[in-house]
């Protein structure tokens, strides 16, 4: 397939994650995480966010969210997210399922970033014992709509968390890009912040699978490893998974391939700005672009071959990964060109 900017999961394995998987290919080693790569990999994560977390390890995003919010709730309780919140629209009801009802509270944004006070007015919608008592909230890092949440933003939410006796994970399938796109210390925006959970990506990374579940708060870690196990998390050749961590985190290669997704986007964007009749959704914030297209205008650029989404954001997204190819960046403003010139 010609190289597209539909999704950043079209992307291939970056060169160090391929070869610490090659590396781990090596002889035998334990099996179900006892063994010398995913022991590494969780001292890489405790070195980079400088704190001693529990770490874990789940196939995909949809698994590490779903079991990390079924950890800090009982079936009676409510998780409150942003209604383009992916735990919300493209997780098949998972949250709900694996902590055995758990409901998700949605709060209807206009650009998909929780807030204060989409959270307070949730809570105090209704406190009585017919209504299921919202216990966690969880935002994703970056939003869905490509928006990133400062550390002052993640702090206020945090406190009011706490002023609610609530716990706050983070979805952060693309948490590199963020990071990347503040110019952070992971720490800063996660558990320095008040964010209790993290679930942070490696797909979307440059690895072949493997998301990461960092528990900042040891306790709520308690029997985690029994859960992952029970919903098929529990993989026998642990290393496959933690070996492209440990190499990438020790690195640095983690934090290149968002910078370089990033870089793709914004140049996509100013190109955009340069051409009339184009208009961008937004000036990009992390790794994806949103471009106001028209139906037929989407259906002319689908006819010269481009695959994009327009599900999300209200505009058709581009996204950009770790192998993004600034010839195919050109070739896409060269047919956006033509299409709104038609």
């Amino acid at each position: 397939m010609t190289q597209q900017f539909a999704s950043d999961n079209y992307a291939g394995i970056c060169p160090e994650a391929w070869q610490a998987m090659a590396e781990a290919n090596t002889g035998h080693a334990s099996a179900y995480g006892n063994d010398p790569w995913t022991a590494r990999a969780s001292e890489a994560f405790r070195t980079l966010f400088d704190t001693q977390c529990e770490v874990f390890f789940a196939f995909n995003g949809t698994a590490a969210n779903s079991l990390a919010l079924a950890s800090l709730c009982q079936s009676y309780h409510s998780v409150i997210c942003a209604d383009a919140a992916h735990v919300e629209t493209d997780e098949c009801g998972a949250p709900e399922f694996f902590s055995n009802g758990s409901k998700l509270l949605v709060a209807h944004t206009a650009d998909g970033k929780l807030t204060p006070a989409h959270i307070e007015e949730i809570v105090a919608k209704r406190t009585d014992i017919h209504y299921p008592k919202p216990r966690v909230v969880t935002i994703t890092q970056p939003t869905e709509t490509g928006l990133v949440y400062t550390v002052d933003e993640v702090k206020a939410i945090s406190a009011v968390c706490r002023q609610l006796g609530l716990s706050l994970h983070m979805d952060g399938s693309r948490f590199a890009n963020a990071c990347a796109s503040l110019g952070c210390h992971p720490a800063d925006i996660t558990w320095k912040a008040g964010v209790d959970v993290l679930c942070f990506g490696g797909t979307k990374n440059g690895m072949a699978v493997s998301e990461a579940v960092l528990f900042f708060n040891p306790a709520q870690a308690v029997d985690f490893d029994y859960r992952c196990k029970q919903a098929g998390q529990l993989a026998s050749k642990m290393r496959f998974l933690s070996a492209p961590w440990a190499s990438m985190l020790e690195n640095g290669a983690w934090l290149r391939n968002a910078e370089h997704a990033n870089t793709c986007a914004r140049a996509l964007a100013d190109r955009i700005q340069q051409v009339p009749g184009l208009e961008l959704l937004g000036y990009p914030q992390a790794n994806g672009v949103f471009i106001k297209l028209s139906e037929p205008q989407q259906e002319a650029l689908r006819a010269r071959g481009w695959q994009f989404y327009t599900f999300i954001g209200g505009g058709a997204r581009f996204m950009f990964a770790w192998d993004s190819d600034p010839t195919r960046i050109d070739a896409l403003v060269n047919d956006l060109t033509a299409v709104v010139a038609s």
